[in-house]
């Protein structure tokens, strides 16, 4: 129930009948009066030199925060660092600004610290630079003039993370390498941090060699420049791995290497033939990954009158 307006200083904010108010320990009533004269802060927070602005209306809210509908919340990773000062660190990967997600940090800090007593730490990592700015902001949960709790992440992203270009410093960490490989997917210069990858890997056991292409190669997933990339040095500098994780990479830069050298061959017979191949029509043939559809292209173009009858069943 909310208080009116002119009487928030006077009223509490629900009269209890009779007989019900019984404070019966400090604890009760160092929060109860707060109930019952809500104005209270008022005053409290007069004495604390807060710029509180009185509320035209309080209302009283259930106490029991217990959730009754068992809610989902899972950190992407989660580790427990022992010795001279313990820490939790959470590992959040960030695709993308979300208003929603300063939220869920803060629950996820509130409840590791509340269930394992260690200080907890949010890191969180980015891959593109707008997103890394603004998950590095810090967010301050309560009223603009006090921040009851603030949510401050150590993020890990292209604007921070270093360009490892030399084989040898990838070789003195090869997985801070393939974190810079993945962070900085969408940047022009992503081949020099692959390339020292691809050379560090080549004088390392292959145990160890293996997770690291396939972090890599799942990293780099979503930008399909950097990930042919990959794949390609895969396919070339690291031939002499035979785990299923090597194999399937390279087998997939074959197969990418044949379309893309298909998509070519059909270009160069429409180019030799004095064909006109506007920009939207190259772009599709370029764009295409289908090889047996890159081949009925190829055969299209040997005879087909214009650049535009090679797709002519498809487009039916």
């Amino acid at each position: 129930m909310a208080c009116a307006k002119g009487d928030f200083h006077q009223l509490s904010v629900r009269p209890l009948p009779q007989g019900t108010l019984m404070v019966n320990s400090p604890h009760e009533a160092m929060h109860r009066i707060f109930q019952e004269y809500p104005g209270l802060f008022t005053g409290v927070s007069k004495v604390l030199g807060l710029p509180f602005i009185q509320p035209t209306s309080v209302t009283v809210l259930p106490t029991d925060l217990t959730e009754i509908q068992p809610v989902e919340r899972r950190v992407d990773t989660l580790l427990r660092f022992d010795g001279a000062e313990p820490m939790l660190l959470a590992v959040e990967a960030q695709s993308a600004k979300d208003p929603n997600k300063p939220a869920s940090w803060a629950y996820y800090l509130s409840f590791l610290y509340t269930k394992y007593k260690i200080p907890p730490v949010l890191l969180v990592v980015c891959q593109d630079r707008t997103t890394a700015e603004w998950a590095a902001q810090p967010v301050p949960i309560g009223p603009r003039w006090w921040a009851a709790l603030t949510v401050h992440p150590l993020v890990a992203g292209p604007h921070n993370m270093p360009l490892i270009t030399d084989p040898e410093e990838a070789r003195a960490d090869l997985a801070l390498a393939t974190l810079s490989a993945i962070t900085h997917a969408k940047d022009p210069d992503v081949g020099g941090i692959l390339k020292a990858l691809s050379t560090a890997l080549q004088d390392v056991p292959e145990a160890v060699a293996d997770p690291i292409i396939e972090f890599t190669a799942q990293g780099l997933g979503a930008n399909r420049r950097a990930g042919e990339l990959w794949r390609n040095l895969v396919a070339v500098d690291l031939s002499f791995y035979k785990s299923y994780i090597s194999e399937e990479i390279r087998d997939e830069g074959r197969v990418q290497g044949r379309v893309q050298g298909r998509a070519e061959d059909i270009l160069l017979v429409l180019a030799a033939r004095g064909l006109d191949v506007p920009d939207e029509i190259r772009e599709r043939i370029i764009g295409c990954d289908d090889p047996d559809l890159l081949r009925l292209w190829l055969t299209r173009a040997v005879t087909a009158p214009s650049a535009e009858e090679i797709f002519m069943e498809e487009d039916v």
